[in-house]
């Protein structure tokens, strides 16, 4: 079903680079305002920076979406200085890279907190809302990890199955209300996201094979982005 975006007010979590940044750029192509949002202040600075340069209503919000009260604020801030939500884009990830003997309850309880809390805590801010209004969109950037389970990316692919779970749920409860849920599932994407990726056990080897699958074409597939907008190195790896 096509969807007016001139003048809507789009939220967009994770959105300071890889594929929330590339979202951020398509939406704004397409006359929306458009509220980019993560927890890194300097990164959301210099991608509003660029949006802004092309002529895209730009505004950004740092925002930790593991917290519910912050999510909360970022929607009661974006709803009085911005306008009512009308797309909430939950895109927010983490990625971490290992074999299960490397894998802690704490990696998991990250993992469930970014990729499923975040969207739960993100969707109820807004919902009532969009219900009261009879409009609104909610896309949820799950991936193929929450259909098929991946070896050495377990926290991963149990918080994406669980976002997948509660969001096809919640489309067919929503029927009839005017407020729309589209549950994205997309493969591996090059948008430089093993170089923000954590890698437990040997780390160099899982670095390896995780990046060649994530950067090869045929592998993976193109996310619109630009030179050089692909990530922040931050390689973080560990040993356990």
């Amino acid at each position: 079903m096509s969807y007016h975006l001139p003048g809507k007010v789009v939220l967009i979590s994770g959105a300071s680079k890889g594929l929330g940044l590339a979202m951020a750029r398509e939406f704004g192509r397409h006359g929306a305002r458009v509220v980019i949002a993560a927890r890194d202040a300097e990164e959301l600075a210099q991608a509003a920076a660029s949006l802004s340069a092309e002529g895209i209503r730009c505004t950004y919000q740092v925002c930790d979406f593991r917290d519910q009260d912050h999510v909360a604020a970022l929607v009661r801030d974006v709803e009085a200085t911005v306008g009512p939500i009308d797309v909430l884009v939950n895109n927010a990830g983490v990625i971490q890279v290992g074999p299960a003997a490397s894998v802690t309850i704490a990696d998991i309880e990250n993992a469930m907190q970014t990729m499923f809390w975040g969207i739960v805590y993100s969707t109820t801010a807004v919902l009532e809302g969009m219900k009261r209004r009879h409009s609104g969109r909610v896309v949820n950037i799950t991936s193929i990890g929450g259909k098929v389970s991946v070896p050495h990316l377990l926290p991963y692919s149990a918080a994406k199955f669980a976002a997948v779970g509660y969001s096809e749920g919640l489309r067919a409860e929503l029927a009839g209300t005017g407020v729309g849920v589209v549950t994205v599932v997309p493969g591996l994407m090059r948008t430089g996201s093993f170089l923000n990726a954590n890698f437990k056990g040997d780390a160099a080897e899982e670095y390896a094979w995780f990046g060649l699958a994530a950067s090869l074409p045929g592998l993976s597939i193109g996310a619109g982005l630009r030179p050089g907008e692909s990530c922040v190195p931050r390689l973080t790896t560990s040993r356990s």
